[in-house]
């Protein structure tokens, strides 16, 4: 079965946003528990950066290079896609985020924050407040103040006032890519130079001299596509002349599980896991299926997925389960990863999305 998701929409008509029901043989070597069921083709030039959920509105939202969508949870049918003509200051969303009045917030590549609420628009650039023009993550706090993850620092947004303030000389590094926010308000920091957190008063950084990080035990060469200043040399790509890289204190993904400790998707040392006073590190030697960890969700058991350069792995605290194109997955590379409340998990790569359930 084929459904063309997009056919009422010319401005992104050419992409094609496919659902196609489809099972995989490969996938009975992989796991017992889950298979890759559904996938969904966005175009062989496009890439899925994020994914989020909005339970309450049985809806997922996918951000692309082209646009941005509004998915049905449990029809897999499109409610709303918006583009430039619709509100959006720049197609390329790398960050969806949804604040605690029910607003939108779509976080572009080089055209700021637009935020919408019920068919009302609002975009916000640096002369608003706004940190910087690229936005890569959002974050909920405990007040219900808006965090937003920029290229030039970190934005705190007073959802009451519309006012922000800006972190920049603080964090250990002004690159942040992940947010999240701890039981006890604490607001964590993935960045390319490290990892930082503020507690309201206070801010403490780590770097891989702390721990963070697996060791570079096959001698694979830093990238020089990072920040150090020039966006000329960012465009987020981790190959080098072909190769893979390793520049472990570039942190991609952050997530706090339950108990507290910080989970930290690196650029090639793999997870990191810290717990308040020491670092834990996993890699290909523990099972991971990629060192290059770009996203981290945690799934309706309690078990952590990870996103990574070479297909996605599921880690229950003790067994490793890892899924790659072999086995269903549209592109190696994977950028972002949510967690249904119906136990699936939506995996978003270049050309798609696909859909692990249980079995």
């Amino acid at each position: 079965m084929t459904l063309n998701f997009l056919h009422a929409r010319q401005s992104l008509a050419a992409v094609g946003l496919l659902l196609s029901c489809a099972s995989f043989a490969a996938f009975a070597q992989t796991s017992p528990d889950y298979k890759v069921s559904e996938t969904f083709n966005v175009g062989d030039a496009v890439y899925v950066r994020s994914l989020t959920m909005e339970p309450k509105a049985n809806s997922v939202w996918v951000g692309t290079s082209v646009g941005v969508h509004e998915i049905a949870l449990d029809t897999r049918k499109p409610k709303k896609t918006f583009t430039r003509n619709d509100g959006l200051a720049n197609e390329y969303v790398f960050a969806v985020g949804i604040d605690s009045q029910g607003y939108k917030w779509f976080g572009t590549n080089a055209g700021g924050a637009s935020r919408y609420k019920d068919g009302n628009w609002k975009t916000y650039f640096p002369m608003h407040g706004l940190a910087d023009y690229w936005i890569y993550s959002f974050a909920n706090d405990k007040k219900g103040d808006l965090w937003i993850g920029t290229w030039a620092g970190v934005n705190h947004f007073n959802v009451k006032t519309g006012e922000f303030k800006t972190y920049v000389k603080e964090l250990i590094n002004e690159w942040v890519y992940g947010l999240d926010v701890d039981a006890k308000g604490r607001v964590w920091f993935a960045t390319e130079g490290g990892v930082s957190m503020f507690d309201g008063k206070q801010w403490k950084s780590w770097t891989h001299k702390d721990g963070l990080g697996a060791p570079n035990v096959n001698q694979l060469p830093a990238s020089s596509n990072t920040g150090l200043g020039t966006r000329s040399r960012h465009d987020l790509s981790t190959m080098e002349r072909g190769d893979p890289t390793y520049n472990p204190n570039y942190s991609f993904a952050m997530h706090i599980g339950p108990d507290g400790d910080a989970w930290v998707g690196t650029w090639g040392g793999g997870v990191a896991r810290f717990n308040g006073k020491s670092w834990r590190n996993y890699s290909t030697a523990d099972g991971l299926v990629g060192n290059i960890v770009y996203s981290i969700a945690r799934d309706d058991k309690g078990a952590f997925w990870f996103g990574t350069d070479r297909g996605v792995s599921r880690f229950d605290g003790k067994n490793w389960k890892s899924f790659t194109v072999q086995d269903g997955l549209l592109d190696s590379h994977v950028y972002t990863i949510a967690s249904a409340p119906s136990g699936d998990i939506w995996v978003g790569t270049r050309r798609g999305v696909a859909i692990i359930s249980k079995k």
